[in-house]
């Protein structure tokens, strides 16, 4: 690489600043590198050259002296030329450790076979519209692991034990040299573990755990609705090897209700009003959310359609103690199977009705009639 520009290399400028080398870098690094050119002797040859390039002009001292010397300022050990690809290793896995983190070994710093936390669970709990309002202290069953009595959660049958991994000595990976670096895998022996059971526990299969059913208590807050979820800490699975145990997440749903419909802190109902309560108005009675009775007064002349607010009857709220509102829609019922006598008061009223009576059907008789003109020309 002595008659080569190292600029000339990685494609940038000899002003280039150190962001501009990387990211020429970058690119030229995984354009040219050999998993992507399986048997490129070229490619091969040029992704050397790229990294020699990097590791001499990233170092500012390295670079100052090739810009004054040249490669000759590497030659005879006078800059360690041929360092540069020990050095890489460390540059390529800091700089596409989350790229190739299974090829490069990069483990985000932890060894896997230390302490690992648990995972965490799910439960899908069902409440009532009124459960949900109230709030209920609520039991629930949840499959998890336990550490396994038999062997003290070891693993290993009673009267053996947990062995050091031979293969990779504990550590959990294993490392093989490809070419001029260094590829790190999990141990295939002891799948990251970093400890081999000769002879497992035949309670838990050398898991060190049993899955069984536990019986946990949930606090449910008023006012939850359907997508709440409550943690419960500690209460997921064991952590490996020692670990915290994760969480479990209780997530509500709430079932439909025959009666109310919810929208965040307010109930909707449609009440039924009979159509002579409607036109002289009056009273009518509606149920609340925790069972009690509200009475409602209709106006004169009310029309299917008419919303009446009942303020504070409601939802409850979480972490709050305003409550949301009733919204009751009224529904005029037009009355069916009448007697003999009801027709003919009907018709005696019929007969003394005027428009005025029925603004709305009067509306719509003219507009009806205007496009019948329309059509006709």
């Amino acid at each position: 690489m002595a008659s080569k520009d190292l600029y000339e290399t990685l494609g940038v400028a000899r002003e280039a600043d150190a962001a501009a080398l990387k990211s020429a870098y970058r690119k030229l690094a995984m354009k040219y590198h050999p998993d992507q050119n399986p048997g490129d002797k070229a490619a091969e040859d040029k992704f050397k050259d790229i990294n020699e390039a990097y590791s001499i002009l990233s170092d500012a001292e390295k670079r100052a002296a090739y810009d004054r010397y040249g490669m000759a300022a590497f030659q005879n050990g006078a800059g360690g030329g041929g360092q540069g690809y020990s050095d890489f290793r460390d540059v390529f896995s800091e700089m596409f450790g989350d790229v190739f983190s299974e090829a490069f070994g990069r483990s985000g710093g932890r060894s896997r076979s230390g302490p690992q936390r648990g995972a965490d669970l799910r439960y899908d709990l069902d409440l009532t519209l009124e459960e949900a309002f109230a709030g209920k202290d609520s039991k629930i069953e949840v499959p998890s692991l336990q550490p396994c009595v038999t062997c003290d959660s070891t693993g290993a049958a009673p009267g053996t034990k947990v062995e050091t991994c031979s293969m990779c000595r504990g550590a959990g990976r294993v490392r093989a040299t490809q070419g001029f670096f260094t590829v790190e895998r999990t141990c295939p022996t002891c799948h990251g573990a970093g400890q081999t059971i000769a002879s497992p526990c035949k309670s838990c299969a050398g898991q060190g755990a049993q899955r069984v059913k536990r019986t946990l208590s949930v606090q449910i807050p008023p006012g939850v609705d359907t997508g709440t979820r409550i943690r419960l800490t500690g209460e997921g699975e064991p952590g490996a090897r020692g670990g915290p145990r994760g969480d479990l997440y209780v997530i509500v749903t709430i079932i439909p209700h025959p009666l109310f419909e919810r929208d965040g802190p307010n109930l909707f109902c449609r009440a039924s009003v009979p159509m002579v309560t409607a036109a002289l108005g009056g009273e009518i009675e509606t149920p609340t959310i925790e069972g009690g009775r509200v009475k409602i007064k209709i106006p004169e002349g009310a029309q299917t359609g008419k919303k009446m607010r009942l303020r504070g009857e409601g939802m409850s709220q979480l972490r709050a103690r305003e409550r949301g509102d009733l919204v009751v829609e009224l529904f005029v019922e037009t009355p069916t199977k009448l007697t003999l006598r009801q027709r003919e008061i009907l018709e005696e009223f019929r007969q003394e009705s005027c428009a005025d009576c029925y603004p709305e059907h009067e509306s719509f008789v003219g507009k009806a009639k205007k496009f019948w003109q329309d059509l006709s020309g």
